[in-house]
Parts: C-alpha cells; structure tokens; sequence
C-alpha cells in the first residue's frame, strides 16, 4: 500500500513536518506492508513559507531587519524559481513570523497596540533588490494588529495626522491619522505581483474581525482591544476615502492583523486560500496520483476545518481523485458531522486519556506515533479479512 503523509502543523505542539514524521514512523513500525510519502502542508499559518522554500529547493536569504518592537534582528527569507521558458521568473517567499512573529516576543512583552510589521517590510524590500517579479506572504503567527501599516511604512507611505506630521506610534496613533501618503511608495512594487496566503476567512472590523479573534492571542486586553479596534476602523475610513477601497469586510482582511486588507489597499496583492495555493505550488497532485491511501491531520478537525484549512484542502483533492482519507488530530468531533464525513473516511483522535492542555502538547509526537501504529495495524487486519 503507498500512503501520503500530509499533514499541518499541529499549533503550540509540533509542525508539519514533525507530525509527518512520527505517522511515518508508526506505520513504519505497524504490521502493515506500505510505502510512505511525506508531504508536510501549510495553509498560510506559521511555518508555511518554510515549507514551500524546501519544498521548492529555494535559496535562503538573510538581512538585518526590525522585529515587533523595533529591535533589530537577522531574518530570513526564500527564493524559488517558479515556471519555465520567458515567463520563468524569480519569487520570493516571506514568512511574515520570521519578522513579526510572536515567537520573537517573550510573554511578557507582548502588546499589539505597540508591535507592527515594519521588518516585514524590510523584508520586502530586501526581495525587491533581488529582483524577484513576485512576492508570496506567509502571514500566519504575527505578534500585530496594524493592519499593516508596519509593512506599508517601510515601503514608503507615510501616515499622518491633521497637521502632516507622521504618526509616532503604530498602530495606536492610527485613531489620530487623517492622510495617507503614498509618495514615497517604493516604486518597483508597481511591477511585482504580490500574493498573501490567508488561512483564515475573517474581515478586518467587528466581533469576527482582527482586533476581536485574534487580538488576546497576541495580547491584546479587554482595555485595548476597543483601541485596536478603533484605530484599524479609522485607517479603513481614510483608505476608502483616499483609494475608493473598502477594506472594512473584505474576506481575509482580517488575517494576520489586518495585514492583509493593507497589503490589499495599497500594494493590490492577491488575498488566495492558503492551502490551495500551497498544493498547487508544491506540485501535490503528482503526489496523489502515486497514493492509494491519504493521511491528513492538525491540531483540531472540526466545521472549521471545512473553511478551507490545511486537511481540507488535502481532503477535497484527494477525493477528487477517489482516494480514501484519514484525518487525525488532537480533537475531532464527538458527534458525527455530515460535512466532514463528504471528505475524511475516518477521523482518529491521538489522545491516550484526560490531560491538561500542556500535558497533551508535550506528549504529541509519542501519540502520533502510537496513533499511526494503530492505524497501520488496523489496515494490516482489513487486507487480511477482505
């Protein structure tokens, strides 16, 4: 039996990668005769852009760029060459978390009213003096709700108040801006396609906007969310004036904080699915046509995942081509669910009994192993039955 391995990253826990790996491993170890293909996704979260540089046999870059709180770091990013003949063309891939991530960030100073994506920008910048034609963000794991205007700044706009003056602190001086200045834009910008991996569907203002989900998830407080939530309404409010752009509910506007209705707004990039984009680029559906049996996977599959996340996508395509699926995962429904039995055959979860929440991250790779094991036993026993 040839069985592809593709799964996402499991938050908090384990990436791609390594949950790929461990199911490898335990169906390696299970009674089952296979081969197995490892396919590691992303779907715009962290670690996407990684994934497709290796994916790709990209070349990695570093500079010297800004983090959250303007400190400086070394950050890198990838160029890949993608397509063939004159319209081959050199691309670089930027994970937005190597510049603005939480990662960067120690608990203790996480505060988004205070963090922006400038070094992103940098970044940017730096793929533009390679002479890259387009430009693919990874936006997943950002440590800001600026809605962008970090990246906007480094490029050039300059965002001002009543009287000219630019604005000192981003985004939370955003509820004073009355012009945005798009003079000094970085002009080669004007010849680069830019594309912005969303997993996320949400818009940029309101209870399902950036500020409100995922504001707590990069600090933010009950005090400052409002803040945030005013100063990315107030930059919606001057950018359709100015572009006749209404950013305000626009899908996937709210992803990474906002970063991608900026991007949107003032660099007219593409906001595509994450995980479509992902297997087109990575060349997935040669993968399937060597499969018989697909495992998928992340942290939770639920309603959402039918969103379009990572399992998803694999799930939808791999039916497409009359492929059985297995999805695992660390929680899966209690109740069955007719949507996602269309596209997973089973859905396992990996837990060996109750746990914390810590307890289950740390023990994540030595349950996707035994997890794996199972199944490939299970497999094993239904060849020999059938």
């Amino acid at each position: 039996m040839r069985i592809l391995i593709a799964p996402n990253a499991f938050k908090n826990s384990l990436d791609a990668e390594g949950v790929a790996l461990a199911i490898r491993h335990g169906l390696e170890q299970s009674a089952l005769n296979c081969t197995c293909e490892t396919f590691p996704i992303g779907d715009g979260g962290d670690g996407t852009g990684d994934l497709i540089i290796k994916k790709c046999a990209g070349e990695l870059v570093s500079g010297r760029v800004h983090d959250p709180l303007g400190r400086k770091i070394e950050a890198t990013f990838g160029l890949i060459d993608e397509g063939a003949g004159t319209d081959a063309g050199k691309s670089a891939v930027i994970e937005m978390a190597n510049a603005s991530g939480l990662r960067l960030l120690k608990l203790s100073e996480l505060g988004p009213l205070h963090a922006n994506t400038f070094g992103t920008g940098e970044q940017i910048r730096l793929a533009l003096d390679r002479g890259v034609t387009r430009i693919i963000i990874g936006i997943g794991g950002s440590a800001t709700v600026d809605g962008g205007v970090g990246i906007l700044k480094a490029l050039g706009i300059r965002f001002l108040d009543e009287k000219g003056v630019d604005l000192p602190t981003l985004p939370e001086d955003l509820v004073r801006l009355e012009t945005i200045d798009v003079s000094g834009l970085d002009h080669r910008v004007f010849d680069t396609e830019v594309i912005v991996l969303c997993d996320v569907d949400n818009i940029l203002l309101g209870e399902e906007g950036a500020a409100a989900v995922f504001g707590p998830q990069k600090g933010a407080t009950s005090e400052s969310i409002p803040k945030l939530e005013t100063s990315l309404r107030r930059l919606a409010e001057v950018t359709l004036r100015q572009t006749g752009k209404d950013i305000a509910a626009l899908k996937h506007g709210g992803a990474a904080g906002g970063a991608a209705a900026g991007l949107y707004a003032f660099l007219d990039a593409k906001l595509v699915n994450g995980i479509d984009y992902f297997l087109q680029l990575t060349g997935f559906e040669a993968a399937l046509e060597q499969a018989d049996l697909v495992i998928t996977g992340e942290g939770s599959i639920d309603e959402q995942t039918l969103q379009g996340k990572g399992p998803f996508g694999v799930a939808r395509q791999a039916k497409s081509k009359g492929l059985p699926v297995i999805g695992v995962a660390g929680k899966v429904p209690l109740v069955k669910d007719p949507g996602l039995q269309e596209y997973f055959d089973v859905l396992v979860a990996i837990g060996n009994g109750p746990a914390d929440l810590e307890t289950a991250f740390r023990g994540t790779t030595e349950n996707m192993v035994r997890t794996a094991w199972e199944i490939g036993n299970l497999l094993a026993v239904g060849k020999k039955t059938s």
